[in-house]
């Protein structure tokens, strides 16, 4: 690891955008016009750091045998696994009132129609 501090804030990096491809993340289109209705960050919702929680991030670097630096990417190990584990744990909350499926982004409306949806079947 040339440098940990970066290597830490790769990973958290990509933590985060995992976590707001899980819950926030869309592109919205006007269903009329094709126009592009989340074209800036005042629409388009990311995660911030006061929308996430604390982390605590460890490593254990293996270089790569496929170059002579051993040098690899690391940002996006945080982005694979956040998406799983934020949809899993969103999917875990939801099987107690009988919500089986849900699409990404788990947002508070999408969240709010499934249960609604099982709520009135």
């Amino acid at each position: 690891v040339i440098n940990p501090v970066t290597l830490k804030g790769q990973i958290h990096g990509g933590v985060a955008q995992g976590v707001g491809q899980a819950l926030m993340e869309q592109v919205v289109y006007d269903a009329e016009s094709g126009q592009l209705l989340t074209a800036s960050f005042m629409d388009y919702a990311i995660p911030r750091a006061d929308t996430l929680p604390d982390m605590h991030i460890e490593s254990n670097p293996v270089p790569t045998k496929l170059n002579p630096l051993g040098a690899k990417g690391a940002g996006e190990a945080g982005t694979v696994g956040a998406l799983p584990a934020v949809m899993n744990a969103v999917m875990d909350a939801l099987a107690a009132v009988g919500v089986r499926e849900l699409d990404m982004p788990a947002s508070a409306e999408r969240v709010w129609n499934a249960i609604h949806a099982v709520a009135t079947r």
